[in-house]
């Protein structure tokens, strides 16, 4: 059997494993037009802060190709999926029986006038994104993002090393607009500001002019390092030209299998069923990822699997203070804040929905078992949702829920 993933992240670890639970003779070939070894995204910033080498941001071991067996094609790009081949931009074509779409998203940049004359910028997306900037910083640096989402703002935290001179820009009224209510977000705004951020919100950059950002609201700011992290877009346009249905991102079944016999997908380009939300949608989230990837591998190589009680889920920090949000923000909100922490639980129908947590977040495990899991609200102490504790859970839950926050 000839197993094939485009891709190099963690769908494509997943996937990897999944198919050696299963089959540990077939040939898999990973294609991606990165150089490096499987790496984890979310620690670029981290290694641009300095607090890991890159030999720690390997997503698995130096050796991981090699124990699996997996051929690996970097820094190559493929460009067409034909009935029982992919075609690579070199030209070559790499057989498959069994292929994994793992393509990932990339960055949506906006139009603006004179951004294509701007020398200094960056997405913060990638690996490389973080060696380039790496060069370019300085303490004299006068950096601007476009945008205040999760992306946008890692990367301020990571340059306050480098800068005092940051400021963001942001067509939201609010930062981190896509998983923080007004409230929480105005928190996280003041402790952000505390940190040396400037924010210019509900505005946007219109234009460029030699190293000049120009906002809409006629505000005029000067830069020599700009990064725009807007958003991102699921890479489906191979999977689109191959027939597979493409509705905002890959369609699958719970087997992660697509309308084209033969070929899956996984990843940040894949709808997935949001168990707090009743319907498809994109979770851009690593492990989710790599748990459609290894559901994936299982199924391609003739076992059996189906990813079930997805949710978005995002823990994060930024300057020492830390969120976790999860599932969606829809029902009778429950709301506490002591000015050092928040939280906002919502429940609808007897269900916990999905939540947001900032400051101490130390529980949010057990909300987020609540929340996948769908359990009744009604079953448990009425405590639970103000404090939760673990003797709401058997005792056999219990012990799995202790060691998964250990």
């Amino acid at each position: 059997m000839k197993y094939v993933i485009i891709g190099n992240s963690a769908a494509a670890v997943g996937c990897i494993e999944g198919i050696r639970k299963t089959d540990t003779k077939g040939t898999i070939t990973v294609i991606s037009d990165e150089l490096y070894h499987t790496y984890s995204r979310p620690l670029i910033s981290y290694y641009l802060y300095g607090k890991v080498t890159p030999d720690k941001m390997l997503y698995r071991s130096e050796s991981f190709y090699k124990d699996n067996n997996v051929q690996t094609l970097l820094g190559e790009k493929a460009v067409k999926i034909n009935k029982k081949e992919v075609v690579l931009e070199s030209g070559k074509k790499v057989p498959f029986d069994k292929l994994l779409i793992a393509t990932g998203s990339s960055p949506f940049i906006p139009p603006m006038q004179g951004l294509e004359n701007v020398k200094n910028q960056f997405t913060f997306m990638k690996y490389d994104d973080a060696l380039a900037m790496e060069k370019v910083l300085t303490p004299a640096s006068k950096v601007r993002m476009i945008g205040a989402g999760l992306i946008g703002l890692k990367c301020a935290e990571v340059v306050t090393k480098f800068t005092s001179d940051i400021t963001v820009v942001d067509l939201a009224d609010r930062i981190l607009s896509s998983i923080l209510d007004a409230d929480a977000a105005a928190i996280m705004q003041k402790h952000l500001e505390d940190c040396g951020m400037r924010f210019f919100l509900s505005d946007s950059v219109s234009s460029f002019k030699e190293n000049v950002a120009i906002l809409q609201s006629g505000k005029e700011i000067a830069f020599d390092v700009l990064v725009v992290a807007v958003g991102v877009r699921p890479n489906t346009g191979l999977a689109a030209d191959a027939g597979v249905t493409v509705e905002k991102g890959i369609v699958t079944d719970e087997t992660q299998k697509t309308n084209v016999e033969n070929i899956y997908a996984a990843g940040d380009c894949v709808v997935t069923q949001d168990v707090t939300f009743g319907g498809k949608r994109i979770l851009a989230l690593l492990p989710n990822a790599y748990m459609q990837g290894e559901v994936a591998g299982i199924n391609m190589a003739g076992g059996h699997s189906e990813l079930k009680n997805a949710a978005p889920m995002n823990a994060i920090g930024f300057c020492g203070y830390h969120i976790l949000t999860a599932g969606t923000y829809t029902g009778e909100p429950i709301f506490e804040c002591d000015g050092k922490s928040y939280k906002k639980l919502f429940v609808k129908d007897g269900l916990l929905k999905g939540f947001i947590l900032m400051g101490d977040i130390e529980r949010g495990g057990i909300y987020t078992n609540i929340m996948k899991k769908q359990i009744p609200l009604d079953t448990l102490d009425p405590q639970i949702l103000a404090k939760p504790q673990l003797m709401a859970f058997d005792q056999k839950e219990r012990k799995r829920m202790l060691g998964s926050l250990v």
